[in-house]
């Protein structure tokens, strides 16, 4: 486990290499190319306001129920890094700016997300769709707490400092809007995609096991 930095219980786990050098080398290029399917992920896009409807926490609750916590995180947060050094891959480009958006607290929130879900499949959740699908279904309510909390954050110190603030939010009603407009509106969606990825890893896990 040291090595491989997941359990048996994942889908990475299942297919590790035997060699502790091959099982590193593993690790570092599972995390490489996990963090580019997130990029991907989270340019498969449709351009609503606030916050693009993409595939990003799609891939997160994939990559985190598929490789397990360690690795998940270690995914994510290579992501995350690649974005703020200024390569593209978040929804609406990258930089070190994208600190100061409104969306940063849900790419902050992929992180917890991972963890989450990335626990739940160490400890055997891979072969359970219906519990993993509850971590899942956790794992993306703290990831929208993290992106409504940046949010309102962000809508406040725009109201204190008297600009003016996004056409879609409203001083008078800073809550309800900001969840109106970037939370209510993505629920049903996400929790579609939490299906998705908890069926998928699911059935992923249970053909390589039987093989491993």
């Amino acid at each position: 486990m040291a090595l491989t930095l997941t359990t048996p219980n994942t889908v990475l786990g299942a297919l590790s290499p035997k060699s502790g050098t091959a099982r590193i080398v593993a690790n570092v290029v599972t995390v490489v190319l996990g963090s580019l399917l997130l990029a991907i992920c989270a340019q498969i896009k449709v351009p609503v306001m606030p916050v693009p409807v993409n595939l990003t926490s799609l891939g997160v609750a994939v990559l985190a129920a598929g490789f397990g916590w360690r690795i998940g995180v270690a995914t994510v947060l290579l992501y995350i890094v690649e974005g703020l050094s200024g390569l593209p891959v978040f929804a609406n480009g990258g930089g070190i700016a994208y600190l100061f958006a409104p969306s940063f607290g849900f790419i902050v929130g992929y992180l917890a997300m991972a963890f989450i879900i990335g626990f739940a499949a160490d400890r055997g959740a891979s072969s359970k769709p219906f519990v993993l699908f509850g971590a899942m279904l956790v794992g993306d309510a703290v990831l929208f707490a993290f992106g409504f909390a940046w949010l309102y954050v962000v809508a406040n110190g725009i109201v204190q400092s008297g600009a003016a603030l996004p056409g879609w939010l409203h001083a008078d009603n800073l809550l309800g809007s900001a969840f109106d407009g970037a939370v209510k509106p993505f629920l049903l969606w996400d929790g579609l995609k939490m299906a998705f990825a908890a069926v998928s890893v699911a059935g992923t896990y249970m053909l390589v096991s039987k093989k491993a």
